[in-house]
Formats: structure tokens, C-alpha cells, sequence
């Protein structure tokens, strides 16, 4: 089991507010802070964090969301906090049958991903994108 996970940032003040906003549908918020780095907690476990570098080598972290819902609104506040559109909230049946996904790239052009294996109960419908 992985215990954290931190990835490199260029610009640590942009990119801190990005993840508090493009988190925060998914339970993270802002828990421990020191200069240059930014720890991030959801359920009671700091378990992703940003950390401020001279370059940032593209990458790839995928958050569970509790919801489809949830996805829909990690999308939604992804790219209204200065996110950049890398696949729209949907099922990913290649990957299995409930794999419910969205796609984004931070101000680091890291892939960030929030994903549900929540089971369809009804068509789950989109906010404007």
C-alpha cells in the first residue's frame, strides 16, 4: 500500500490553488504546509502532496472518488481552477466495466485523474463541460 505520493511543481503558488479547488470534490483539503511543499488529507491520511522544483517531469496520479458525482465535480473544478481538458468524466469499459473516470492536466501538464468503480444505477448525467 502506498502511504503518499508527491509530485514536482514549478510554480507552487498556482499549483497549490489548483489542488484546493480540483480536490476538494474528492475530500482533500489542505492539512500541512511547509516551504516549497503542500500535504494534502482526505479520510484522515495526508496522502498526496505537491513540492516545489526547478522542473517538473510529467506524470500520472489517479485519486479514488467515493461517487461518480464526485468525478463529474473534480472535472467541473479542475478546469475552472486552470485546469486543461485531458478526457471528459465517462466510463472506461477497457479498463472494466465500472471504471468511471476524468481526466486533467494540471499547470504542470500532470495527468490527474479521479476515478469511481461505483456501479451504475441510472444514466449519469453531465453539468455543462
Amino acid at each position: 500500500m502506498i502511504e503518499h505520493v508527491s509530485i514536482p511543481v514549478r510554480d507552487f503558488e498556482k499549483s497549490k490553488k489548483f489542488y484546493l479547488a480540483a480536490l476538494k470534490p474528492l475530500g482533500y483539503e489542505l492539512n500541512m504546509e511547509f516551504p516549497g511543499a503542500a500535504g494534502f488529507m482526505a479520510d484522515g491520511h495526508t496522502s498526496f502532496w505537491i513540492v516545489q522544483k526547478l522542473s517538473a517531469q510529467e506524470t500520472h496520479v489517479a485519486f479514488l472518488a467515493k461517487t461518480r458525482k464526485a468525478v463529474n465535480d473534480f472535472h467541473v473544478a479542475a478546469l475552472e481552477a486552470g485546469g486543461k481538458n485531458n478526457g471528459k468524466p465517462g466510463l472506461r469499459t477497457d479498463y472494466s466495466p465500472d471504471y468511471y473516470a476524468a481526466f486533467i492536466h494540471d499547470p504542470d501538464r500532470h495527468n490527474i485523474e479521479a476515478v469511481c468503480y461505483e456501479e451504475a444505477k441510472e444514466p449519469t448525467t453531465l453539468k455543462s463541460l
